[in-house]
């Protein structure tokens, strides 16, 4: 079984197996026409159920052959023009090349001693990031998971710095559209239930300072401590930005703190043409990016951001046997000083790959072609008497529903949209989101995919269409 441990002596097998998976996965990329063969739970599930796992194949290329059967061959592909759905990019080739090097050298970025240049690069990325965002020369943080790991640790910091003698007396204001991970976070934080206040949005879905501001005076005037306010940099189902410079204006008077969730808009701070759009940003008290949204790094690939280092001691605990009080006298830089996470993974290499590669203006001009594809989207659907689409977008994001002509029933039109994008998925053709705007179904575009056209967005679209007249003439049959 030693013959599987990768070190000096299997150099030669390690080349040659990860060169066999690397040419099966550059021949299903190149070979894939559509993002999803349509293969149902009901259809994978028996072949990986009849799997025995304590009967090993012992050779890495049968396991290849198998892997094509239970999982490459019916896989999700991102990188296809037509899959339009979640918020996964597809990757860039640096990044991908990273992502082999650091999982052979299987760093952990928790202590120096295992870690070495790979906690200095991480430094470094986060000193770049926090000079695009302006954070200021006091600014620090860390990798992370994703967003809501991000979100969590910027709140657990917030609600340290806001010294309440009393946990039910906190609150956290965001929008109504803002990510779930800020109640969970708050749920996990221990405060009570209904310590997220929810502020509500205008017509382009941005948060109401009006509305904020009145909410922070009555919390003020019951006696209760605003913890935070967390502003979002593209919402999840929008893309819509909230009002920065006012919030962070609000945030100075009533003293709290500044969270900004820019998860999915970090990727204006490498837009050649639209970083004004995040303006405000730099007035913070934390941000949360995820690199692996906006930036087309592979997962995972995030971090939180803090203007103030020295708020991060909020997450900080030693231990004897790896990172001893003493280690900080002695200027030894332990990663694992700020984050949540023990044991973690160097993938800040593939951020620098990237920017060493590309550069930043290489990324930012990735995403401001999805921006302006949108813009394009939108006035497919504002034109298309077939659709209504909910707002302009400010990033990536289209929310439309299609509307039938000769069908006026709200709920009827619910389950055409659902079946549409149920029946879409089933095809395999193209794979697109869906959501709920004022309790109606809606479906959704996210583009994150340079190699999308519109006329790709136009050719969705009368898919959907037809498998909606397809759904309301069955209906109808049935009725009759």
């Amino acid at each position: 079984m030693r013959s599987h441990l990768l070190n000096d002596t299997t150099a030669e097998q390690y080349r040659r197996s990860v060169t066999d998976g690397v040419e099966r996965v550059a021949a299903k990329l190149a070979a894939t026409d559509r993002p999803f063969t349509g293969v149902s739970v009901d259809a994978l599930s028996p072949l990986i159920d009849e799997i025995d796992l304590d009967q090993p194949l012992h050779d890495t290329t049968a396991v290849l052959d198998e892997l094509e059967d239970v999982y490459l061959r019916d896989a999700i592909y991102f990188h296809h023009p037509r899959y339009l759905a979640h918020l996964n990019c597809p990757v860039v080739i640096p990044a991908v090349l990273g992502e082999a090097v650091l999982s052979a050298v299987n760093s952990s970025l928790d202590t120096w001693d295992q870690s070495a240049g790979g906690t200095l690069i991480e430094r470094k990325l986060i000193d770049w990031t926090n000079e695009r965002i302006g954070l200021g020369p006091a600014a620090d943080g860390v990798f992370t998971s994703g967003g809501s790991q991000s979100n969590l640790q910027a709140l657990l910091l917030a609600r340290e710095e806001a010294k309440s003698d009393s946990l039910a007396k906190l609150r956290i204001f965001a929008s109504e559209v803002s990510h779930f991970s800020v109640k969970k976070s708050a749920k996990l934080l221990g405060l009570g239930q209904d310590a997220v206040v929810s502020i509500p949005v205008d017509h382009d879905k941005r948060m109401q300072t009006v509305a904020l501001a009145r909410e922070l005076e009555r919390c003020k005037e019951a006696g209760l401590v605003p913890m935070a306010v967390v502003a979002t940099a593209g919402t999840t189902d929008f893309g819509s930005i909230d009002p920065l410079p006012e919030i962070a204006e609000l945030c100075e008077q009533f003293g709290t703190w500044m969270h900004v969730d820019a998860a999915y808009g970090c990727g204006l701070l490498a837009s050649v043409k639209h970083r004004d759009r995040i303006d405000g940003i730099e007035r913070a008290g934390s941000v949360t990016v995820d690199y692996h949204k906006s930036f087309f790094q592979p997962v995972s690939s995030s971090a939180v951001l803090v203007r103030d280092a020295a708020t991060l001691r909020h997450a900080t605990y030693h231990a004897e046997y790896l990172n001893p009080r003493r280690m900080v006298q002695e200027r030894i830089p332990n990663q694992v000083d700020k984050s949540l996470q023990t044991t973690r993974r160097f993938d800040a290499l593939k951020l620098w790959m990237t920017l060493r590669t590309m550069g930043a203006d290489g990324i930012g001009q990735l995403f401001d072609e999805v921006c302006e594809l949108a813009r394009e989207g939108w006035k497919l659907l504002a034109a298309d008497p077939r659709y209504d689409v909910v707002v302009e977008p400010s990033l990536s994001t289209l929310v439309f529903r299609y509307i039938p002509a000769a069908v006026t029933d709200p709920a009827e039109i619910d389950r055409a949209n659902l079946y549409a994008r149920k029946a879409l998925f089933a095809s395999g053709d193209a794979i697109v989101a869906g959501t709920k705007v004022g309790g109606r179904h809606y479906l959704k575009f996210t583009l994150l995919n340079p190699e999308t056209q519109a006329s790709d967005i136009a050719a969705v679209l009368d898919l959907i269409a037809g498998h909606a007249e397809q759904y309301l003439g069955e209906s109808l049959d049935r009725a009759s």
